[in-house]
């Protein structure tokens, strides 16, 4: 793929706060119908510009098929974390769960670890796992506290085991 697809884009994220949502999708979709139909990078495009839009029933598929057709390295934790919150916000907490718990399974203490977390964090409290939920996003906010990490981590494996 060209860098200048990428630059372009990048452009149209760097601006959607200033786009009205399904402007962000058709100017996405521009960019998409450039690329071939099999094209994973551009599938997670549509997906994510759909995501933003608050189209998640849209997204899901698309992620799913970007992730099926082989993501590179860079781009699969981001599509896996989107897809997971998808799932969340369309009342699919337990598969958002499972998906999460097996992205921080691959990627135990990585840039996508925080990020990871937070959004288990999130499916487990819509699955009305609170308990769990406190607990899993105690353990990564431990790691970034000036003091108290040790007794913050501890607090958060005491929730675990209740």
């Amino acid at each position: 793929m060209s860098d200048d697809w990428y630059a372009r884009v990048s452009a149209v994220w760097a601006s959607a706060s200033d786009m009205a949502d399904l402007d962000v999708v058709a100017a996405i979709d521009d960019l998409v119908a450039e690329r071939e139909p099999e094209d994973a990078t551009a599938v997670f495009e549509a997906a994510s510009a759909r995501d933003y839009a608050g189209l998640e029933v849209e997204a899901e598929p698309l992620y799913r098929r970007a992730i099926d057709l082989g993501l590179d390295a860079d781009t699969l934790p981001r599509a896996t974390i989107q897809l997971a919150s998808t799932l969340r916000n369309l009342g699919k907490a337990s598969e958002s769960v499972r998906m999460l718990e097996q992205h921080l399974h691959e990627h135990p203490s990585d840039e996508w670890t925080g990020p990871g977390a937070a959004f288990l964090a999130l499916a487990l409290a819509s699955r009305g796992d609170d308990r769990d939920a406190a607990s899993v996003a105690l353990a990564a906010l431990a790691d970034y506290l000036p003091v108290y990490s040790a007794s913050v981590r501890g607090y958060a494996i005491e929730l675990a085991a209740r």
